[in-house]
């Protein structure tokens, strides 16, 4: 949702937003928008928490929006929820051209396949001054303080100072989670880890330990270990690039604007793979784990092979990919 909330920033100046969501989650993301007024952390499973979710539903109600949008495609709670709230303007994607709870129907046709990039579309859709207009796409972006990333920073050198002395020109972040079978099994990190550090030895480690606390690389790596995604980020910010599977931490990478390869063997990385600021997603159905590591150091030249006379690491904008286009997708 950052890339709409960037989106709406841009087309109305000024403009004050009320954010609803499922969860708590919501109230870090966007703890530093300015534009963002009011976050409402809706209770999950409302129905078991009734008294709190329809008091802060009643109390939203109380707000008359110019513009309500509902960015969702299928949703039927993030469409009811559309309804309930009082707006002039309601505007969504359906199949409908006449859906009930919207006075501004975009065809679900219309949506781009990446998630993030169909609400953005929605409200161009909608302003009539972006008709016609072509524009790239906000990036994912939890936007980080400097305090933030100073102390991601930190963090990270604390980390590594615990290790033998040696020359790195770069730190690499691995998050080895997700969830049902986007999960790699250990032994197949293992076996991407080996090649990557074969390729590029001058290349330090650092694991991004799930939120059950426990690595998931054998605690073999430094690791960092935290309860709020804000200071995960940060941390995060401070390596060169972050290899993650598909999940949120994934996503939680790229928006903290730090280069990260997405690994995909299930799930559509058109529909949710990392996009733009150098980032990419690597389609690692048909490979090995050695095969795929070959292919994440060989899509970072700059990266992986600088010297170590000048261990300066890679500037973002020259984020570049050498992998056809059939496996790895910018």
């Amino acid at each position: 949702m950052t890339p709409l909330i960037a989106e709406l920033e841009r087309l109305y100046k000024g403009a004050e937003i009320d954010f609803v969501a499922e969860g708590d989650l919501a109230a870090d993301v966007f703890a530093t928008f300015f534009s963002v007024k009011n976050i409402y952390c809706l209770p999950r499973r409302g129905f078991k928490h009734p008294i709190r979710f329809l008091s802060l539903i009643s109390r939203i109600r109380k707000t008359h929006y110019d513009l309500i949008v509902d960015p969702c495609v299928g949703s039927g709670f993030s469409r009811t929820l559309t309804r309930i709230f009082k707006g002039r303007r309601k505007v969504g994607f359906d199949r409908s051209e006449h859906a009930a709870g919207l006075t501004h129907v975009v065809s679900d046709a219309m949506a781009p396949q990446h998630m993030a990039k169909r609400p953005v579309s929605l409200v161009r859709w909608y302003s009539p001054l972006e008709q016609g207009e072509f524009l790239g796409f906000p990036s994912l972006d939890i936007r980080l303080t400097d305090v933030e990333r100073a102390n991601g920073k930190t963090v990270i050198q604390q980390l590594l100072s615990a290790l033998p002395p040696h020359h790195a020109t770069c730190t690499i972040g691995i998050f080895a989670d997700a969830t049902g079978n986007k999960r790699y099994p250990k032994e197949w990190w293992d076996d991407f880890i080996k090649t990557m550090k074969e390729l590029a030895p001058q290349c330090d480690l650092v694991e991004i330990v799930p939120m059950h606390g426990r690595s998931m690389l054998g605690a073999k790596w430094p690791s960092y270990y935290s309860t709020s995604i804000r200071r995960m980020g940060a941390v995060m910010s401070a390596v060169d690039l972050m290899i993650s599977a598909d999940c949120g931490v994934m996503h939680l990478s790229v928006a903290s604007r730090v280069p990260t390869v997405g690994l995909f063997s299930v799930t559509d990385a058109n529909v949710y793979g990392p996009y733009g600021d150098g980032n990419s997603a690597l389609v690692t159905q048909g490979l090995s784990a050695s095969e795929a590591a070959t292919r994440v150091v060989e899509a970072w030249p700059k990266l992986f092979t600088a010297s170590a006379a000048s261990p300066k690491p890679m500037n973002r904008a020259e984020a570049t990919s050498a992998l056809p286009a059939s496996s790895i997708t910018n």
